[in-house]
């Protein structure tokens, strides 16, 4: 973290350095698609390119046999999302069980990231004599409202297309301008809105539940970091703070792991359900 000579960062002023994003320029509207996120975009291929290679080495390894404790791994997660494809996604799910599948293995990578010490990509970079390069840096992507609507956008984007696949053009419309009111020609108005809102809101909901749960846990471990600084005012308090730092960073890293999983779960398990509903006639 970069700071005047002399001059420790606050509290205040560590958090909000490690809450800002490496950007490609400094946003002044709520909403603009000129600006780019670099840190963002680099560990969510980073991560999507890794979860792609774990994917590829366990079917590549994939033997008859007796399984080796990876693949009995990923078989068990590959039979869980098989299952809850099955019972959601009534149609051909050749496409869609590997992309729940995906979905699980991505978004659990990217949110398992947040279990790095929140110093660790800073001393990194100061290592590596980038600090005046890159000046920020946060390595969560799906702590960034910008990556988590990104993966819902694109949910968005496949509902929409199973509901023209499925149903055609002609029915997509019907439905669109009918349900769920009926076809009445003085309902159109009201349906057409109910389910324009009910995209949107599928939408959002799916990007701000992710990044919520994720920023939450980022700024608790930031807290963390803090405590000991915070209590350190003379040698038996800087121990204390430091035992308390180390104590209470366990007890949560070992509970958001809990939150890592889960919150991939969730997803994999939305994405399955809106799209099944895209499968499905009103």
């Amino acid at each position: 973290m970069s700071v005047e000579a002399g001059h420790a960062p606050s509290p205040s002023e560590y958090i909000s350095h490690h809450l800002q994003n490496l950007a490609s320029s400094t946003q002044t509207k709520i909403v603009d698609f000129s600006i780019i996120n670099w840190d963002t975009m680099f560990w969510s291929i980073a991560m999507g390119v890794l979860g792609c290679f774990l994917l590829w080495l366990a079917a590549r390894k994939a033997s008859s046999g007796v399984p080796g404790r990876f693949q009995g791994a990923v078989e068990m997660l590959v039979e869980m999302v098989e299952d809850q494809s099955k019972s959601i996604v009534h149609g051909n799910r050749a496409f869609i069980a590997p992309l729940a599948l995906t979905v699980f293995v991505w978004v659990a990578l990217m949110n398992s990231l947040d279990l790095l010490p929140v110093d660790l990509p800073s001393r990194v970079i100061e290592w590596v004599g980038l600090s005046g390069i890159i000046t920020h840096h946060r390595i969560v992507p799906t702590a960034d409202l910008n990556g988590t609507l990104g993966i819902s956008v694109g949910v968005l984007i496949l509902m929409l297309y199973y509901s023209f696949k499925i149903k055609g053009a002609g029915g997509f419309m019907h439905e669109l301008f009918t349900a769920p009111f009926g076809n009445h020609f003085l309902l159109w108005i009201p349906n057409l809105l109910l389910n324009l809102i009910e995209f949107c809101a599928k939408t959002v909901s799916l990007g701000m539940r992710l990044f919520g749960n994720m920023y939450a846990g980022e700024l608790l471990f930031l807290l963390i970091a803090l405590l000991g600084g915070i209590w350190s005012f003379g040698a038996d308090a800087s121990v204390l703070g430091f035992v308390g730092h180390i104590i209470a960073g366990t007890a949560w890293a070992i509970f958001h792991i809990l939150i890592v999983l889960l919150q991939a779960f969730i997803m994999m398990m939305l994405t399955l359900v809106y799209i099944g509903q895209a499968h499905d006639h009103h």
